[in-house]
């Protein structure tokens, strides 16, 4: 789902291709990415410390965050310093892919739990 709602984005961005040139659209669709795998690795810190104790719990999810944020910080400035990416478009993609995503999470977390039926 992560994948398509980026690329659904990306999508809906394409009209600006011209504009934006090969290295801003670059940028664009490095941004995706970027919040992409910083969802699905939060998503998969989230799944391997469900049913774990509490303390693993909170340690697996914000010591990931701290880890992920740091990564994150790190691949943008050798997106914008090392690869010579525009970072107005980089960080627009990637902040508005993540606040997307953090939307979508938020929708799916506050879903009530589904109970099987007893027979």
């Amino acid at each position: 789902m992560v994948t398509a709602v980026a690329v659904a984005t990306l999508a809906l961005a394409w009209p600006l291709a011209d504009r934006l040139g090969t290295r801003g659209w670059t940028a664009v669709a490095v941004g995706a990415v970027l919040a992409v795998l910083n969802t699905l690795a939060a998503y998969r810190l989230v799944v391997w410390s469900a049913g774990k104790a509490t303390v693993t719990f909170f340690r697996a999810i914000l010591g990931g965050m701290l880890a992920r944020m740091t990564v994150l910080l790190l691949a943008v400035v050798a997106a914008i310093r090392g690869a010579d990416l525009p970072a107005v478009p980089l960080v627009v993609s990637l902040l508005g892919h993540f606040v997307a995503f953090l939307v979508l999470e938020t929708a799916i977390l506050s879903r009530p739990a589904v109970q099987p039926e007893a027979r």
